[in-house]
């Protein structure tokens, strides 16, 4: 390389001088120096720019080196580490093999042990469920429902739908009004003469509840009052009436809240009943095919005891109500006709179709928005139209359980 610098250099020097002029027409002698000057730091920084060059082609060799020994490192520890994989995977599939072939002796020995142990599980847990049941229902009730005896128009007002009620255990005479289907304003009356005569004294106790209900089956049971919150689909709110506090809440499960509970109450979607047995909740379910679900519930947990998937349809229903935990559910099938119970379930099996009688109420003009029994005075409490309704019943004793 610094060959061939020199021969630029002197081929420059050539052209230079054959265009130079003359020695005796040449410029100043000094100004030849500094041009050969110039040139002779520029053949010195060419020769250490070579030397440089030279150093980092070695650099490049060395490391060039390196990295193949290492290359060929890495090749040798992959196929060692290969063959080391493929000798474990033959010994676990060998043992694989072994291990299907001990499991497929034990399932070849104990085929009959285990479907006889499968079907005495079943059995079991059949026998153990039918025992829960009859333990939950275990109240002294044994009632069941012979006749509507009569009706009493206790208060009419011109909101069509809407339910009252009294606390279906307490000994208290105050009666709780809750007008529409959706609201949240409770109306509490001393006694069920105050609630029938606008001006008797003391006036009524006007309550904002936190939260809306939704529908008209709301129930008041030992002093606190249970709805469904009208913010969502399935919640049940628990209100303590004294404290004027949501005491708890709960969550119905199996997509409850997603259809109407009766085709002629177009508000509700859970209604709540109370009878002997203590709370329980009315509702649709996926999967029923229009049918109502029945499921007990703790009040003081609010958890679920147990539900039902029953044989009531609620085409055509407008109400139900319960008895001595069986579920009674009222039918409209005429503009103008009576409303009959047409279908009632009883999930100990104590009540047959042989055993019903003709249940229909005395004739009402229009649909029910609720009916819900009183297990404290053993009447029917019911909204017709806007008409508040006591319903007297007549009952006889159920058969006693086999």
């Amino acid at each position: 390389m610094m060959v061939a610098l020199r021969g630029a250099s002197a081929l420059l020097l050539l052209f230079l001088a054959a265009f130079l002029p003359p020695p005796q027409c040449a410029q100043d002698p000094a100004m030849v120096h500094y041009i050969y000057q110039r040139f002779r730091v520029l053949e010195q920084g060419l020769e250490k720019c070579t030397q440089a060059t030279r150093a980092y082609i070695q650099e490049f060799q060395e490391f060039s080196k390196n990295i193949s020994v290492m290359l060929g490192r890495c090749q040798t520890y992959t196929s060692e580490y290969k063959s080391a994989v493929g000798n474990l995977a033959l010994r676990v599939e060998r043992a694989q093999r072994e291990i299907d072939y001990i499991q497929y002796l034990r399932e070849a020995d104990e085929c009959i042990e285990s479907e006889d142990k499968t079907l005495a599980e079943m059995l079991l847990q059949e026998a153990e469920e039918e025992k829960k049941i009859r333990t939950l229902l275990n109240a002294s009730c044994d009632n069941m429902l012979m006749s509507i005896k009569s009706l009493k128009i206790v208060k009419k007002m011109m909101d069509t739908h809407g339910s009252w009620m009294k606390d279906a255990v307490y000994n208290s005479p105050k009666v709780y009004l809750l007008i529409g289907s959706r609201n949240n304003t409770v109306w509490e009356f001393a006694n069920i003469r105050a609630f029938m005569e606008d001006n008797t004294k003391p006036a009524p106790r006007k309550q904002i509840l936190t939260l809306s209900w939704q529908g008209t089956g709301q129930v008041i049971y030992k002093g606190f009052l249970f709805f469904h919150n009208q913010a969502t689909s399935n919640e049940i709110i628990k209100y303590n009436l004294q404290k004027r506090t949501v005491e708890d809440r709960m969550l119905l499960p199996g997509g409850v809240g997603r259809a109407l509970v009766y085709q002629h109450s177009p508000s509700t979607y859970i209604d709540l009943a109370v009878d002997e047995h203590g709370l329980w909740a009315i509702h649709s379910g996926p999967g029923t095919h229009s049918h109502l679900v029945l499921t007990k519930i703790e009040p003081g947990t609010l958890g679920v005891e147990h539900s039902w998937d029953t044989p009531c349809r609620s085409q055509d229903a407008e109400a139900s109500f319960l008895l001595c935990g069986v579920l009674y559910v009222v039918y409209r099938t005429g503009g103008q006709g009576p409303h009959r119970i047409t279908c009632v379930y009883d999930p100990l099996g104590t009540i047959s179709e042989e055993d019903l009688p003709n249940l229909f109420f005395p004739k009402r003009p229009r649909s029910h928005s609720m009916i819900h029994y009183n297990p404290r005075d053993k009447q029917l409490y019911a909204w017709n139209e806007g008409n508040q309704i006591i319903y007297k019943l007549q009952t006889k004793r159920k058969l006693p359980l086999k």
